[in-house]
Order: C-alpha cells, then structure tokens, then sequence
C-alpha cells in the first residue's frame, strides 16, 4: 500500500509544479489568471466500511481551481486596448460560437470588425443612425466606415449686446449699403446637402419710445451676402430702459414669445428649402459695445470617420471630419454566478458550463459588472514571488514522496533477504 501512497503523492505533486509551471509560463500573458491546484485525501472502501484507525492510501487532484481576482491595469495608449476594472468578461463570437475573455487587445478587421488575435468578433449593441443605442441583443461590433450624413440646420441660437448707445438709424435698409443698419454678423448654416451658406445677421436701431424709453431693433438677414432673406425685416426686438428684451416679432408683423421663424430660403443646387428659427433669447441692450455673447447653429456638412474612442461604459463614439461625433456602439460584458465554474478553452478564453451558470449580459458599469479603461490592458494576476515559492513548496513534497517510495523499497528488501 506504501507504493501506491507515495506514487499518488508524486503524481499531485507533479501536478503541482504542472500548474505552477504554467502560471509562470502566463506571468505575462494579457487577462491570464492563475491556476492552483487543490487536492483531497483518499481512503479505501471495505465491506465494513471504514474505522477509526483506518489508514488513507494516498491523495488525489481534486480541481484545478482558477483565482479570477483582478490584475493589475497597464496603460499602452492603445486605441484598442480595453481593461475591465472589476468583474465581467469581454463577449467574443466565433461565427456564432460565444466565448469570454478578459484579454482586452484588440484591433480592426479589413471589414472593420474589433477582433482578437485569434479573429473573434468582440460583441455588443450597434447604433442606429440617430447614435441612440439598440440593447435588444449582442451583435459583433462593427465601425462603420461610410460618411456621416449632412443635417440642414434648422435652429440658429445668438445672444447679443446690442449697444443702447448707438444712434436711430433711418437710412432705408440695404444689404450692400453698411450705412444702412447698425450692426452684423454672420454664421455657416448647412443645407441638405450639406453644402455651406454664410447666413449674415443685421441689427438697426429704429426708434426709442419717448415716454416709456423702450428702443427697437429691426433685423434683417441674407444669405452668401447676395439674397436678403424676404423682401422685409425677419422680425423686430424691444428693449425696456433696463436694457431688457421685453417683446419680439416676426417677419409678418405678429408678437412671438419664443423663437423667430425666419421666411423660407431657397439655396438652390439642388437642395431643399430651408426652414429656420432664431432664438435671441437673451439678447441685451446695455451700454456697452455691440457684443456677439453666442453664435450657433444646429447643421453639419457630411464627414468622414476620423477616429474613435471608447467611454467607460463601453459606449464607441465616433469623431469625423466635420468635427463632429456620434454614438456607434457600445461593448458588452458578461458575467456569471460561478466563474470557477467556466471552462477553460486556451487562446484567453473560456467558455459556460452549467457549473457556471448562464451568463448575465449587460453594459460595463452595470450590475455586477466592472468599468472599461481604454488604451490600457488588463495583466495576468500571477505573483511572481509567491510562485517561485509554491515551487519550492512542490518540489519539496514531490521529494518527500519519493523518499517514502525508497523506504518501502528498502523494507520490501529486507523481508525478501530475510
């Protein structure tokens, strides 16, 4: 029986340095984590079964037991570099086959998938072209490559100081005739082509109520400097003597409490027609220099995809060289009740079990799920130093049972001599 003791003990042990050899062979292996091997006692069955003075013939492997503890995060200012910071695993399909992963190196595919090296498709939920996200279910993550589409402006936002101090203006207005208004300014706006107009902006002072001191502005507006935006005023602005803006109109004459609907423009070339507002809420008339305090407007001409960048919550926002940016994706992970309970595939995966339970899918962030980092990765948990001892420890126990191998061996020898 002292054969086959010490022979179980040298295969555990054995196995012993197996794992810990391979936890060092993985010390740098991305979103490795460490094996240890566990073992359990073995006693022998009998008709009697067994009494308090039963001798055990050995020991057995019971599991290899995986530490899913976190590992240190690496910075590489990698775009495609990921690390989870806390629990969940990357979701990777192979043609449908759903594996996980905590290696985060990434990169593109010719067809602009995000694979790892072994060609998976990282997974998650795609965008629609409004940027707002579909959470049905996970699709591989592909960045699209076509252009981003124009949007026509439709809304111009400006807040200006419009000087108190500047003199009524009665020079019949004309575009071409800077005599004629008081100030201007001018912006890009975009039609649906996303073709660029400059939109110019005039203020003319045209009268200051003698009993309650409350001025008008009239303004105008033309677009490229050649057409004037209808045959008249867009609208007019009232301020009391506090310099307030207390009652506006629009082109027709009519009081509006909100934004001024400009008359429809005709760009030409083929574009529609456009239809905008300007909201001057804000607007001051102080005595102080004509200021334009904000300028904005809501269009864009068409982009190409510049670049993009992944948020903490795994969302992908795409930058274009219209300068401007759009949600495209998000990155899902995964989660489980008993990750020891996963199977291990190689390559940095794994796959679920019924040990493992069914996996929890959700976004990084949410419950029971860890924050992605971008441009950083997750390193393999193994402890150098501690392993170096565990060997020690291994190698020891593996000594110790071949010298009880030898022993029993010298015994045998004796009797036989005997």
């Amino acid at each position: 029986m002292a054969f086959s003791t010490g022979l179980s003990g040298l295969n555990a042990a054995s196995k012993d340095l197996d794992v810990i050899g391979n936890n060092v062979a993985n010390a740098a292996t991305v979103g490795f984590k460490q094996g240890q091997a566990q073992f359990a006692d073995i006693y022998a069955n009998s008709l009697f079964g067994a009494g308090n003075n039963t001798v055990g013939i050995g020991t057995r492997v019971a599991a290899i037991a995986q530490q899913f503890t976190q590992g240190d995060i690496t910075v590489t200012n990698r775009q495609l570099d990921l690390a989870i910071s806390g629990n969940g695993f990357f979701r990777v399909s192979n043609n449908g086959t759903i594996a996980y992963s905590r290696n985060g190196q990434f990169s593109l595919d010719k067809n602009g998938y995000i694979v790892n090296s072994n060609g998976d498709h990282l997974t998650g939920y795609l965008a629609g072209p409004n940027g707002i996200i579909n959470s049905v279910s996970p699709v591989d993550l592909q960045i699209p490559t076509g252009d981003l589409a124009p949007t026509a402006t439709k809304k111009i936002t400006g807040q200006f100081n419009l000087d108190s101090r500047s003199a009524v203006n009665t020079t019949p207005f004309s575009i071409t005739d800077p005599n004629s208004y008081t100030n201007a300014t001018s912006l890009k706006v975009y039609d649906s082509l996303g073709n660029s107009h400059d939109v110019n902006l005039y203020f003319k002072k045209t009268s200051v109520d003698t009993t309650t001191n409350n001025a008008t502005w009239t303004v105008y507006a033309s677009v490229d400097g050649t057409t004037q935006v209808g045959t008249g005023p867009i609208g007019t602005l009232t301020f009391n003597s506090s310099g307030s803006l207390v009652s506006q109109t629009d082109s027709t004459g009519a009081a509006v409490t909100g934004p001024i609907t400009l008359p429809t423009i005709a760009y030409g070339n083929g574009a529609a027609a456009g239809n905008l507002t300007l909201n001057l809420t804000g607007t001051t008339q102080f005595g102080n220099s004509y200021t334009p305090n904000t300028l904005t407007q809501d269009g864009y001409s068409s982009g190409r995809l510049t670049g993009f960048t992944f948020n903490a919550d795994g969302t992908i926002v795409g930058t274009y060289s219209n300068t401007q940016s759009m949600v495209l994706g998000q990155v899902a992970l995964a989660n489980f009740n008993n990750v020891n309970g996963l199977i291990p595939l190689g390559n940095n995966l794994w796959s679920e079990s019924a040990a493992s339970g069914i996996p929890i899918v959700g976004v990084p962030g949410g419950t029971n799920l860890g924050k992605l980092q971008a441009g950083a990765v997750e390193a393999s948990n193994v402890d150098l130093t501690a392993e170096l001892v565990h060997m020690i420890t291994a190698q020891r126990n593996y000594q110790a049972n071949a010298q009880t191998i030898k022993t029993e061996d010298q015994l045998m020898q004796t009797m036989v001599n005997l």
